[in-house]
């Protein structure tokens, strides 16, 4: 007896994964993280890294597994490059690919794809520039791919990504890219 309460509850557990899984399903919320950003220039410039924020809004559509993930949010990106300090502000724009595993409010997502960014700010500050002749001369949209993972626990998720420039930051002749990585805390409104 004991025996077929245990299959059969295996056998209910299973089902009941499968199907949540199987369901085609529509997420939203919002998020706010932090991300760490390193400028990476073939050839001279040394760069150091610096934390920035990202707050915004995404969907999640998915069915057997999968998902699809825009999202859209404001973006903090600094970095030093010879005593200069750039902060770039942008909205960026991500169009992730993914999959997820778990079931009863818990799960593990994996996802990758590419981000189009659009800058709003592009400030840079002077600390001890009278000698230094770099100019950063930024451009307007920039591309990059993303890649990382996350946990949901019920309405919350926690993400960690990895983020590769793909186009060149800037108009100057070498090639400019900007790195990061960002870790995020997003709710689940409905």
């Amino acid at each position: 007896m004991k025996k077929l309460f245990i299959t059969l509850a295996i056998c209910l557990t299973t089902a009941y994964v499968s199907q949540a899984q199987v369901i085609p399903s529509f997420q939203f919320g919002i998020k706010g993280g932090m991300n760490l950003t390193s400028l990476s220039k073939s050839g001279t410039f040394n760069t150091s890294n610096q934390a920035g924020y990202l707050g915004g809004l995404w969907a999640r559509f998915g069915a057997l597994g999968f998902n699809f993930q825009p999202e859209a949010y404001v973006t903090s990106k600094n970095v030093t490059v010879d005593d200069i300090k750039a902060k770039f502000t942008s909205v960026d724009v991500p169009l992730l690919f993914g999959g997820k595993i778990g079931a009863l409010g818990l799960g593990a997502r994996f996802y990758t794809g590419p981000v189009v960014s659009f800058a709003i700010n592009k400030d840079q500050s002077y600390s001890n520039a009278a000698s230094n002749i770099t100019k950063l001369n930024y451009k307007d949209q920039n591309y990059a791919w993303q890649l990382g993972a996350g946990v949901d626990i019920r309405d919350l998720s926690v993400d960690l990504r990895y983020e590769a420039g793909l186009s060149k930051q800037d108009y100057s002749a070498g090639s400019t890219k900007i790195n990061l990585f960002n870790l995020s805390l997003a709710y689940r409104l409905f």
